[in-house]
């Protein structure tokens, strides 16, 4: 089917697209643009997992005796407390689950696609058959196409096909009835990589109607994503599990040894090990991932996969671009070089600006044939648009040669107007390997030639000539010299140069390669542009090194221009900290090894480099992120530590590659990145140390007890009431604490530091021993006043314990004292220990909730001893530290 018969059959239009009319009532028809996913696991389900843990239905079990036994208000109780944690689990995971799938949205591949006659770029899923859409080089299709023009266009397929080699596409009609997808040239498929060219198409099919979706085997529902501490945790829950068991059967032994009965201190020791085991923690720490995540999307950084979370804490090396990620990417061209004569251009953000010889002498451009010549090349090797909305611009496609048009604009030269006059019959796409673009254009008389823009130092080697003076001169050293040194004048005030050559053509057949256009060139000259650092990078850059995490530039742009824009950033110390692409390719990854802790700016490099530079810098024990935005960055992204694409000009192979994703292309937001990752690991060892050491005095309270041959000190239904009550809302709220003020003082964590690394273990044990005999000296103080009211002294102790617990949390904040921070500084958790020591007064003194958690009002001079011992874990370990500052 031709191009013609294919808009037609589909019912839109190549050059306006769909409206947003028709675009709906299609959408209504075919509905959205994704594969169906494998089946989720229903609420329902998901609910009842939550009581499928064996130590809960043990206690569900021993409830069901205690209710045939008579004991029905403590069954009851009992059943409403597991209820109520099962369903605060519920909320935590639909929560995690539904924080993933957001995640799963915000980094699906987006489109540029033709409506109501504008250009925009949407979603994927957005997309509709009828859709004209435009794509190129590291671009993945977010639907079938059939394509309508090509440009040295190549699709890698082998999801597809099992092929491994790109296939060339083209526009020709297909006459075979039935073809293999491999033979499918004039169609691109969803899901497949763009790895040359660019082209045009117009969605044929979309979701379960495309290529994709018909070939059972590639539907694959989200695996769920599970981080290097998350697995540690889990096997430290086992091991935790077996110690809290064998403490918990030894406070039941101990207890019957000591005449106790035998159910009573079977229940107990059940809810002992319910409350003592942390099951949850594994759950709670994915909470805390993607609560952190979302505030990481909030900063502009998608995290695409979550292990990346832990790993940027410990970033020690950001490899970072400049373009675009260090400076503003508002390319704007101050000055043109063409034959020994520089120009200045003006105005940046005035189309109508003006070009002056020496600063201050106006130049009519018109009557400059150099100037002319060198803007109008500019204009016509390119494949950007200028979009006028009002009296602003914006720029669609890439800033550097959306410079080059502003530049002609501001001399008359409109690139509509030049395509009426000149039609472009083929393109030879930029690639980072030839650094070069060219295009072959036929002028109005028939004649063909060839233009071609790139990097200064790769062009001028393919130069035979230059335009001198307004006439053509062989190039020779003395010229080839003069055309470098203004290269150099510009990179050294941090202008990035393009030059700009072209012959003429005079066979009548399109050279196929680009070799064969990119040789005996004629050189026009340069045009230097400034892209100014971004105002907010230097004071990253200084935050990171701080830190101790050292930025390093990497840039394609020529060393002067790299040279001058690092020490303005302060990256850059000396001119001998710098290394270039050259350099580079004589070094060996060992070599580099060698030299890599001394560089600090790469320049004129290429993307392989870039994995060189990965390499160098983890076989020193770096841990390394590395930005990148194009299809040949993606095995460095992938390689390095944290991968980091760009979200702006990003293409999807380094998106799909990269683990985080910038949604500004911001140096800031790398360095906001590694600070909010630091956070989340602080804050789950918070509340991993507020958790364990809440669990180790309640455990230590009820052992001691047993071997002093006490009374229980708690029974089992405030057992239960403490876990939910202390474990809940508290826990969750450390999970949001803000970072400490040093969190990027410190230097980075080593990848195989352990959770209880930095005497993390010791305070747990420490704070948990003392939690557990303030406790048990609260209960011994009221019941030796009084053993005939066991119930009152066991009210004593309830009340002790979870206010140790709720002033404990506070001392979590902070690896140094509760007193380095404001203690009112989370909001959340003030809240949260608010609503527990409400739930905990409510448990002790509204009548009808006395006789289920066998509890009795407590006399107001009681609340002194309760508060004193409660606070003495905090005050004891607070001044050992004032103690220890002074020494």
């Amino acid at each position: 089917m031709k191009e013609k018969e294919v808009e037609k059959s589909l019912n839109t239009s190549i050059e306006q697209g769909l409206t947003t009319k028709e675009v709906e009532l299609r959408r209504n028809k075919f509905g959205w643009n994704e594969l169906s996913e494998g089946e989720k696991q229903s609420a329902i389900l998901l609910f009842f997992s939550q009581f499928k843990d064996f130590m809960v239905l043990v206690l569900l079990g021993a409830t069901l005796i205690s209710g045939l036994l008579g004991e029905y208000i403590d069954a009851i109780a009992i059943m409403a407390i597991v209820l109520i944690n099962g369903i605060l689990g519920f909320i935590q995971e639909r929560k995690a689950e539904k924080s993933l799938d957001a995640l799963k949205n915000l980094s699906a591949p987006q489109v540029n696609v033709l409506r109501n006659g504008t250009w925009i770029k949407i979603n994927s899923r957005e997309v509709v058959p009828g859709d004209v859409i435009k794509f190129s080089s590291g671009d993945r299709l977010g639907a079938d196409i059939r394509l309508i023009q090509v440009n040295n266009l190549e699709i890698e397929e082998s999801a597809l096909t099992g092929e491994s080699i790109p296939a060339v596409k083209n526009t020709n009609i297909i006459h075979e009835k039935s073809p293999n997808l491999g033979d499918m040239n004039n169609m691109g498929f969803m899901g497949t990589m763009v790895t040359r060219g660019n082209g045009v198409g117009i969605v044929t099919g979309i979701g379960m109607s495309t290529a994709m979706g018909k070939i059972a085997d590639m539907i694959q529902s989200a695996t769920a994503m599970i981080t290097p501490l998350q697995r540690r945790l889990q096997q430290l829950g086992k091991i935790l599990i077996t110690v809290a068991l064998l403490l918990t059967l030894l406070v039941v032994v101990v207890g019957i040894i000591h005449g106790h009965d035998a159910y009573t201190m079977f229940l107990a020791g059940v809810s002992l090990a319910v409350a003592a085991i942390p099951e949850g923690l594994p759950a709670i720490v994915t909470v805390a991932l993607s609560l952190g995540v979302q505030r990481m999307i909030k900063k502009n950084a998608i995290v695409r996969k979550l292990p990346a979370v832990e790993t940027l804490g410990c970033a020690s090396v950001i490899c970072s671009d400049k373009t675009g990620t260090m400076t503003q990417n508002k390319m704007t061209v101050t000055h043109l070089w063409s034959g020994g004569k520089t120009w200045f251009v003006k105005a940046e953000e005035d189309p109508d600006g003006k070009l002056f010889f020496d600063r201050e002498l106006p130049v009519d451009p018109n009557e400059e044939k150099s100037v002319q010549q060198l803007l109008t090349f500019g204009v016509l090797c390119n494949h950007t648009e200028l979009v006028f909305k009002g009296d602003s611009y914006s720029i669609d496609g890439d800033p550097t040669e959306g410079a080059l048009l502003f530049a002609a604009l501001k001399a008359g030269i409109q690139r509509n107007t030049l395509l009426e006059q000149f039609e472009i019959e083929k393109e030879y796409p930029f690639d980072s390997t030839r650094k070069m673009m060219s295009v072959i254009v036929k002028d109005a008389n028939g004649k063909r030639f060839a233009i071609t823009k790139g990097a200064p130092d790769v062009l001028v080697e393919k130069c035979e000539s230059i335009l001198w003076d307004g006439k053509q001169r062989l190039m020779n050293k003395d010229l080839n010299t003069s055309v470098m040194n203004a290269v150099n004048d510009l990179a050294a005030q941090a202008l990035r140069t393009i030059a700009i050559a072209m012959k003429p053509i005079h066979s009548g057949v399109l050279p196929e390669k680009e070799s064969d256009v990119e040789k005996d060139l004629t050189f026009i000259g340069l045009q230097g542009m400034i892209d100014p650092p971004r105002p907010e990078v230097k004071a990253a850059v200084e935050e990171c090194k701080i830190a101790g995490i050292k930025t390093v530039m990497i840039t394609g742009d020529h060393k002067a221009t790299a040279c001058a824009i690092a020490e303005q950033l302060g990256i850059l110390d000396n001119r001998e900290q710098v290394m270039d692409g050259q350099r580079l390719n004589e070094l060996t990854v060992e070599e580099l090894e060698n030299e890599v802790e001394n560089i600090s700016v790469f320049a004129r490099v290429t993307p392989e480099h870039k994995l060189k530079i990965v390499k160098a810098l983890q076989n020193r024990g770096h841990v390394v992120a590395m930005t990148g935005d194009g299809i040949n960055d993606a095995p460095a992204i992938k390689t390095a530590d944290i991968g980091i694409a760009m979200g702006i000009t990003g293409t999807d192979v380094a998106k799909e590659a990269s683990s985080l994703v910038l949604l500004d292309d911001n140096f800031a937001t790398i360095k906001a990145a590694i600070k909010e990752g630091r956070n989340i690991y602080e804050n789950i060892r918070k509340f991993i140390r507020y958790l364990l050491a809440s669990n180790v005095g309640e455990i230590l309270v009820m052992l001691f007890a047993m071997l002093l041959s006490l009374p229980l000190p708690l029974v089992p239904i405030q057992i239960l009431w403490v876990n939910l009550v202390t474990d809940g809302l508290p826990a969750m709220a450390l999970g949001l604490d803000q970072p400490e003020e040093n969190v990027m003082r410190r230097k980075p964590r080593h990848i195989k530091e352990g959770v209880f690394a930095r005497g993390l273990g010791w305070k747990i044990v420490s704070r948990g021993f003392l939690i557990g005999i303030s406790t048990l000296i609260a209960f011994m103080v009221v019941y030796y006043k009084d053993p005939n009211n066991l119930e009152y002294a066991q009210t004593i102790a309830f009340a002790t314990l979870v206010l140790a617990q709720l002033i404990h949390v506070f001392d979590c904040r902070s690896e140094i004292s509760v007193f380095s921070r404001n203690p009112f500084g989370n909001k959340y958790l003030v809240w949260a220990v608010i609503s527990s020591a409400a739930l905990m007064v409510a448990v002790i003194y509204v009548p009808f909730l006395q006789p289920v958690f066998h509890t009795l009002p407590i006399a107001l001079n009681d609340w002194l001893l309760i508060v004193g011992m409660s606070a003495l874990p905090t005050f004891l370990l607070a001044g050992s530290f004032i103690l220890r500052k002074k020494q």
